[in-house]
């Protein structure tokens, strides 16, 4: 199957969604079962747009991957 940038970015983004909405889930219950977490997603995110010469730091990465400012998020949801 011919893999689409389209069909990837959807996939991503409903992650992304799906991952906002269930605050719930802690950080370290993701990397524990699954090896990664929101804040390794917000490191690909930054290192991947550096390599691709679209500047972005780690605050923005996260802002971007959380929905919200990391700071705001760890107040309102890490247990």
């Amino acid at each position: 199957m011919e893999k689409s940038i389209e069909i990837e970015a959807l996939v991503f983004r409903r992650m992304l969604n799906h991952l906002r909405e269930r605050t719930d889930v802690q950080n370290i219950d993701l990397m524990n079962t699954a090896g990664f977490c929101r804040n390794c997603l917000s490191n690909w995110y930054e290192e991947e747009s550096n390599k691709m010469e679209i500047p972005v730091d780690r605050e923005e990465a996260r802002e971007f991957i959380y929905g919200m400012p990391y700071s705001e998020w760890k107040d309102k949801y890490q247990k």
